[in-house]
């Protein structure tokens, strides 16, 4: 069953702290912060590990583009120094600490700022992972902040390293294009996977409904729920970016729009696996009804089969001294004959109405 990793969602920082103040909000899902650097063009790629903020490349503009990765949001100290490098207003970094904030872009002049929710599914633990990403995109250079190692960007990496597609010859707007498309595949693997699910609980709400059917889709009910409080708001922020004529050039903008398409797509995704739901709901209540009338049927058939009888047996058992006859040789193989014939009779007529 889909569970998601994320036990309750965090979105207030500690009270009494002034606006711009670091604090990590989230769990801490890596022992230490790292950062990977790839620089290229269209005929020279370089990647490598940074352990010294200095090794850092400017993100002014020049004839390569930088992609920084930082992976560990709770070394607040690091995200400090890296936005001091970077001239990042501390708001934005206030906002890259706290994993519970809700998709959205916001231009600062200089750069725009991104942030997303990166989900997807773990074969080894059955269970959704949901990760923060932001993004912070200048003319030349990308920085991307991620809560855990391990992530979908692995195709735009190895497209990246062997010059595949245009990835090489565009801007850090591609790039940042490529992240994007990266997440909403992401939404895409997920609602399959939440669709397989689905079609098992549904065979088995039809053959052996239960307790345990109904939890389970009350389980992919919330689910569904964050997947759709996620992918609403990634709409808006594709919008805004297909839309940006600064940062993003031409050829990127009609990218944009296409991926704008796809999340549409998860939307509606996400909205007829809730409908599903709602209706698996709706058959197990029925089904529920259903065999709850069919036991009241029978139980009702047997009581009225032996209304009848029980008359017979109560007049036979009273028990007078002068019941005529008490005195007959053969009145308890006949009362138990007439008896025998009234309950084939019922049985018969019920039939007949097709009540049984």
């Amino acid at each position: 069953m889909a569970r998601s990793r994320r036990k309750r969602i965090i979105i207030n920082k500690d009270a009494g702290l002034p606006p711009g103040e670091l604090v990590h909000v989230g769990e801490k899902k890596t022992p230490q912060a790292a950062m990977a650097l790839i620089r290229y063009s269209e005929g020279s790629f370089l990647e490598q590990k940074i352990t010294e903020l200095p090794d850092l490349p400017p993100a002014t503009k020049g004839c390569e583009i930088s992609w920084i990765d930082i992976t560990g949001l709770h070394d607040t100290d690091l995200l400090a120094r890296v936005g001091e490098k970077y001239g990042i207003h501390p708001l934005v970094l206030e906002d890259i600490c706290n994993t519970g904030q809700r998709a959205k872009v916001e231009d600062y002049g200089e750069y725009q700022y991104i942030v997303v929710k990166m989900v997807s599914w773990d074969e080894k633990s059955q269970e959704i992972n949901v990760e923060q990403v932001s993004l912070v995109l200048f003319e030349n250079a990308l920085l991307s902040f991620q809560e855990r190692p391990g992530d979908l960007f692995g195709s735009v990496r190895q497209r990246l390293q062997v010059g595949k597609g245009r990835i090489r010859k565009q801007g850090a707007d591609y790039l940042t294009y490529s992240l994007l498309d990266a997440i909403v595949d992401g939404y895409f693997l997920l609602i399959e996977k939440i669709g397989d699910q689905v079609e098992v609980i549904e065979t088995r709400l039809l053959t052996h409904p239960g307790v345990g059917t109904v939890e389970k889709i009350h389980e992919l009910k919330h689910e569904m729920i964050f997947l759709r409080k996620a992918a609403w708001p990634l709409r808006e922020v594709i919008s805004s970016l297909e839309r940006d004529e600064r940062f993003m050039e031409g050829g990127t903008a009609v990218y944009m729009r296409d991926l704008y398409d796809h999340v549409i797509q998860v939307i509606d995704g996400v909205e007829t696996i809730r409908d599903l739901l709602a209706g698996m709901l709706d058959i197990y209540l029925s089904s529920v009804s259903n065999r709850m009338n069919e036991i009241m049927k029978v139980l009702t058939i047997i009581a009225t089969i032996f209304m009848p009888l029980t008359f017979l047996a109560g007049v036979y058992g009273m028990n007078f001294r002068y019941m005529p006859e008490l005195g007959w040789k053969w009145s308890y193989p006949v009362v138990l004959l007439i008896m025998l014939g009234v309950a084939k009779w019922m049985v018969d007529f019920f039939r007949r109405k097709k009540w049984i």
